[in-house]
């Protein structure tokens, strides 16, 4: 556990201590490309993840209300599919927020959430457990992108995979389905997945909730150079650039962008990188998915979907995904 951080009876820490990446290296990579472009995982600073709280209460932003309701509405069901005394595992954790909606109803055998920083996992993991001092939780630091592992024997029961927020929607379809793939590894023969995907929609409803009228979304986005300044040693001015967000009706994808506004040049280390006006720098995709074209993604990946809960108006779904036997 950190050093600085007090023992809790129902928490065991392991840190693999995740190697960082040469961030750096990235960033030149994908602003040196045609299409330049940055990997969204910058947007989740301290001043980014507080924006991001902000849009997710926004009225526009429906993604994250409707899949808390689909969670709170179905939790019993949800427990009874996922099966008694189940080890659930959360990629990506945080703050393990939307994982208190399905706790009391799962009665896990234990909760084992993942999540690259140690410090702020550990924190989150305490902060769970004196909230349900029943739960066993055996929280993990490690990039869950990678092969991951645990030298910690976890209790016996179905692995089961929570994922939520249509994280999924973040990755190209062909990184998603090789994502998918390397779960089944995870959770075995008979595990599962349970998984938060949103919805292909009106474009109206789409472009509202990507650009909302205060300007959060606009600010959230824009806060990626900032990000970019302190770990590339950049001097990308925010004063030069403005948000763009679109729906890609062919790709079925919101697309956010950064806008040059003017011909210039940006400093990146000992790099000089030169935008065009007009130009963009692309942050984030977030696919949307009919349910027959996540039934595609699902499958190609070797599973086979169990059971889906949607809210009324159609606009997000959450899906158990069971191991397609082959």
């Amino acid at each position: 556990m950190p050093v600085t951080a007090a023992k809790v009876e129902n928490v065991l820490f392991e840190d693999q201590h995740p190697v960082p990446s040469d961030s750096r290296a990235e960033l030149m990579i994908g602003l040196q490309k045609k299409q330049k472009q940055v990997n969204p995982k910058y947007f989740y600073d301290a001043r980014g993840s507080e924006l991001f709280e902000q849009i997710t209460r926004l009225d526009e932003y429906y993604p994250t209300r409707t899949e808390i309701a689909i969670l709170q509405r179905h939790a019993a069901e949800m427990a009874r599919i996922c099966g008694p005394d189940c080890v659930l595992i959360e990629p990506g954790s945080g703050s393990s927020e939307k994982v208190r909606l399905l706790l009391n109803s799962l009665r896990p055998a234990a909760y084992v959430p993942l999540d690259i920083s140690a410090t702020f996992l550990y924190e989150s993991a305490v902060k769970l457990a004196r909230e349900f001092p029943w739960l066993q939780i055996q929280a993990i630091c490690a990039d869950f992108s990678n092969q991951w592992h645990t030298h910690t024997e976890l209790p016996a029961g179905r692995r089961v995979i929570f994922y939520p927020g249509s994280t999924i929607g973040n990755m190209e379809p062909a990184v998603a389905q090789d994502f998918l793939a390397d779960l089944r590894q995870w959770i075995g023969a008979d595990g599962g997945v349970l998984i938060g995907v949103d919805l292909h929609k009106s474009e109206a409803l789409l472009s509202a909730a990507y650009n909302d009228a205060n300007g959060v979304t606009a600010q959230f986005n824009l806060n990626i150079l900032d990000a970019i300044n302190r770990v590339a040693n950049a001097d990308f001015d925010k004063r030069s650039f403005s948000h763009r967000a679109i729906y890609n009706q062919q790709l079925q994808r919101i697309e956010m962008h950064l806008v040059s506004e003017k011909a210039q040049t940006v400093k990146v280390g000992d790099s000089v990188i030169s935008f065009n006006k007009g130009e963009t720098l692309h942050t984030e995709n977030s696919y949307k998915y009919t349910l027959e074209g996540f039934t595609e993604l699902i499958e190609a990946a070797g599973f086979r979907l169990q059971q889906s809960w949607l809210d009324e108006e159609r606009l997000f779904s959450v899906h158990f995904l069971s191991v397609n036997p082959r």
